[in-house]
């Protein structure tokens, strides 16, 4: 079991790195209006979410291409390209992590993230290896902010309460963590993180 000094725990999508699945779509519908619409009814973030929670793709595309035919090559093109939704970290995000790390911090990921998906993304960046662990809710098969996910945290860090500071883009997901006790923020800049780390003394 780890010590109890304070841990860091980061979402991943939109806290440390841009997630847009315009970044890809853009590539392949050129008419604004039509990706717009594909984007809001075809390959939607409501839609994607379902693989998040463990939902694998071997189910989703073809039930998907089904309901949506003429646009096959663009849903085969989601499960095949999609490290091309995310462009590129988010600015300042990795700076922080690196300070941190070289301060001796203890660092977790808590990420909605398909298993699939990780498997071919988190190869590609080796941030990551400056993590103690990253907990992915497509490998748990369960994803936040149901608390379920919150208490393998805890369980895998060894830490409880206040002793994790937690940051994440979603109102829900900083709720469900603060009603376990975690030190949790709202993500909105870097700069912002680097404030209220500062003001944890983790900084």
């Amino acid at each position: 079991m780890s010590g109890p000094e304070k841990a860091v725990v980061f979402d991943v999508g939109r806290v440390l790195f841009r997630w847009e699945l315009r970044a890809l779509f853009e590539k392949l519908i050129d008419d604004p209006q039509e990706l717009d619409w594909f984007l809001a009814n075809v390959v939607t973030e409501e839609w994607h979410f379902q693989h998040d929670r463990g939902r694998p793709l071997a189910e989703m595309v073809p039930e998907r291409i089904a309901q949506f035919s003429e646009y096959e090559p663009h849903i085969r093109a989601y499960a095949e390209r999609f490290n091309e939704t995310v462009p590129g970290p988010v600015e300042g995000s990795h700076d922080l992590v690196r300070r941190l790390h070289e301060r001796g911090v203890p660092l977790y990921c808590l990420t909605n993230f398909g298993d699939e998906f990780w498997a071919t993304f988190r190869p590609t960046q080796p941030i990551f290896d400056l993590f103690e662990d990253v907990i992915v809710s497509g490998t748990e098969q369960i994803a936040k902010p149901d608390p379920r996910i919150y208490a393998i945290v805890e369980q895998r860090s060894g830490r409880r309460g206040n002793a994790l500071f937690f940051t994440d883009d979603n109102p829900d997901n900083v709720f469900a963590a603060r009603a376990r006790g975690w030190d949790a923020h709202l993500f909105t800049d870097a700069a912002a993180l680097e404030s209220q780390l500062l003001g944890a003394g983790l900084l």
